[in-house]
């Protein structure tokens, strides 16, 4: 398959997941924020949701999992025990904590885009810097070890 259909394809599971955050509500930081007040006015609405994507997605994740090869021809890559470090748990809090404090993540901050907010592009700015901050953190420890692993002796 060529890159063109295989990102074709990916711009529409985008727009469809988008819209489906749309029509769930998803994309209020209220909502969110109303799931995370377990002692004051709670809203189930989130958890509702979760729910519905995890039982839709249980059969076609089998599915993929037993043929091993993605529909389009990609490699399948399914995450394992091993896999989790602390860096992935340090990520995971840090996200989990910045999307508690404001109740918006990636996918609802592209879409927020669309109410011309400004607190909502503010938060969309500042989401980009720290990607771009994070990207050059990385990209420095990256050079950072290779340069050590030129250095080491015996190698």
């Amino acid at each position: 398959m060529s890159k063109r259909a295989v990102n074709l394809v990916a711009l529409l599971a985008g727009v469809l997941f988008g819209f489906g955050l749309m029509l769930c509500g998803m994309v209020d930081p209220q909502r969110v924020i109303g799931f995370l007040d377990v002692t004051g006015h709670w809203d189930p609405t989130l958890v509702l949701v979760m729910g519905a994507a995890v039982a839709s997605s249980s059969i076609p994740i089998r599915i993929a999992m037993r043929r091993g090869t993605a529909l389009l021809g990609g490699v399948l890559e399914f995450p394992s025990l091993r896999s989790i470090t602390p860096r992935l748990v340090l990520g995971s809090v840090m996200f989990g904590v910045g999307w508690g404090l404001c109740g918006v993540c990636p996918g609802p901050a592209l879409l927020n885009l669309l109410s011309l907010r400004p607190d909502r592009w503010g938060f969309f700015a500042c989401m980009m810097v720290g990607m771009v901050a994070f990207d050059a953190w990385n990209r420095r420890g990256a050079a950072a070890a290779a340069a050590r692993a030129q250095r080491a002796p015996g190698t």
